[in-house]
């Protein structure tokens, strides 16, 4: 089940964010979210604004990130590259992290997020080996390179709904 987050959720979505730190880094992926992100008054403001969201499985939570439709900031320059469809409205997913339980949460994930606009965007950095390969085995194409607000790249997906008409 998916839903919103909710400020009682916040303990136990610090808790898989500091899982997925521990991981991230174990991996060799030490920078992307470091020691401290997301801070919390990030989710409280994505929880207030209603983007944060929350899947729980057996009434467990199983993973939490962030879902926002329209245009991302840092999205409207890329480089190596263009975006697949750049005219149709789209949602982007950030900050994904799962509490490690389940295989297939993130699928689940961008499914449900499929689910909810034509097109979809992420992003993440090099070394983040794992996310890299969710969003190739899930049909994202790689894009191009965005930089994110301090400047850092990140490599750009895209993929389209199923439900979309192929361009000729």
């Amino acid at each position: 089940m998916f839903r919103g987050a909710t400020r009682s959720d916040l303990p136990e979505i610090l808790k898989i964010y500091a899982r997925a730190r521990e991981t991230m880094a174990a991996a060799g992926n030490p920078a992307q979210w470091g020691t401290s992100f997301p801070p919390e008054e990030l989710l409280k403001e994505d929880i207030d604004s209603n983007r944060l969201f929350v899947y729980l499985v057996n009434g467990e939570l199983e993973a939490v990130f962030a879902f926002i439709l329209g245009p991302d900031p840092t999205y409207a320059v890329i480089e190596d590259g263009q975006w697949l469809n750049d005219t149709l409205p789209y949602g982007t997913i950030h900050r994904l992290a799962s509490a490690g339980k389940r295989k297939g949460v993130a699928a689940d994930v961008i499914t449900w997020c499929l689910e909810h606009c034509e097109s979809l965007r992420a992003d993440t950095h090099a070394d983040n080996k794992a996310m890299r390969h969710i969003l190739e085995e899930t049909g994202f194409t790689r894009c191009g390179v965005i930089h994110v607000a301090d400047g850092s790249p990140r490599f750009a997906y895209q993929r389209m709904s199923l439900t979309m008409p192929l361009e000729h």
